[in-house]
């Protein structure tokens, strides 16, 4: 399996990214393709202590590059050499299995789709990151890649966000929720309300294990598998939860800190924190998938670390041997406002 690499994305520079390829291609096994200007790869390399290209790297040499704070849909349709652009051609063109990047979320999501296309039959792509519960995890879909939405919209999400939970959490029949601010039927906009009943429909045909609305507050409870909402709404609520584990984190911290007593009960108890912090850490998953688009793409937290790369690239592998792609192929039919 190869997966390519933008080499020159995200908040901590080629540095950070290239050591989060070299962990993935030592610890998996999966041969990389890191994109982007090949003489700062290369040094990073040298600092690194190879002297030569190692086994399982290559590098595809890409002059431009997308700065974070750049107008997306510009500079994907104009940076044709851009590490972004080159290395989506590159997984359009079949040279690998997938793409990985913590660069600008609107131009790979531009990218990705004048580029490598979505699937047939998909409106929109959507971001799923999967999120911790007290009962195991969920996913979120979408959290950022479409602010303003159509009811056809979030019922292809919840059809893609099922998809991806039965195939990645290996769940049986996913319990899916709509984000609203009550769970009552009417609840909500004009699009939460023809959404509900959308999915009420095809929750009655079987299609699909719709729970009702779901309010914010009870997510982290474990109350449904798959968490549909249109991208403004879910990335305030994906923002809001990862604040609120650093804070807990923090709270921990301090309190645990304070004197002898408390210190001596954080090592009775450190494993249990251990497991705590890496429920809540966003650098153990790595980034969300593009679902959607018609080959796995992986945007990756913008202020990743090399481990959170590294994690990136190994869900990027789990993304491509799950089936989730052509499980979403074959149910097209049924994800029409029409049917």
């Amino acid at each position: 399996m190869k997966i390519i690499v933008d080499a020159m994305g995200g908040d901590n520079g080629t540095s950070t990214v290239v050591k989060g390829a070299l962990m993935a291609a030592e610890e998996f096994g999966v041969e990389i393709c890191l994109v982007g200007k090949a003489d700062e790869i290369l040094q990073v390399l040298r600092d690194e202590g190879y002297n030569e290209i190692p086994n399982g790297i290559e590098i595809s040499h890409a002059s431009e590059t997308i700065g974070m704070e750049e107008e997306a849909a510009a500079a994907a349709r104009t940076k044709k050499d851009s590490s972004i652009i080159v290395g989506l051609k590159l997984l359009a063109d079949g040279y690998g299995d997938a793409f990985v990047s913590a660069g600008n979320t609107g131009a790979i999501l531009s990218g990705s789709t004048l580029t490598v296309k979505r699937i047939r039959g998909i409106r929109r792509a959507a971001l799923a990151p999967i999120i911790p519960t007290l009962k195991g995890k969920a996913i979120l879909i979408d959290c950022g890649a479409n602010i303003e939405c159509t009811p056809e919209y979030l019922l292809q999400f919840a059809y893609m966000g099922s998809a991806y939970a039965e195939h990645i959490l290996g769940l049986s029949r996913p319990r899916v929720g709509l984000l609203n601010i009550g769970v009552e039927r009417n609840k909500g906009t004009s699009l939460q309300r023809e959404t509900y009943q959308l999915l009420t429909e095809s929750s009655e045909k079987g299609r699909l294990n719709f729970v009702g609305n779901v309010e914010s507050r009870d997510i982290m409870q474990g109350i449904c598998d798959v968490i549909v909402t249109d991208g403004y709404s879910g990335n305030i609520f994906l923002k809001t939860m990862e604040g609120m584990g650093v804070m807990i984190i923090d709270i921990m911290r301090n309190l645990f800190g304070k004197n002898i007593k408390t210190k001596i009960a954080a090592l009775m108890v450190k494993d249990g924190i251990s497991d705590f912090r890496k429920l809540m850490d966003y650098n153990e998953t790595g980034g969300a998938p593009l679902v959607g688009i018609a080959k796995p793409v992986i945007k990756a937290h913008g202020s990743s670390k090399a481990f959170t790369l590294r994690s990136a690239i190994h869900q990027a592998m789990m993304y491509v041997e799950s089936g989730t792609i052509k499980d979403i192929e074959s149910n097209i039919e049924f994800m029409r406002i029409d049917n």
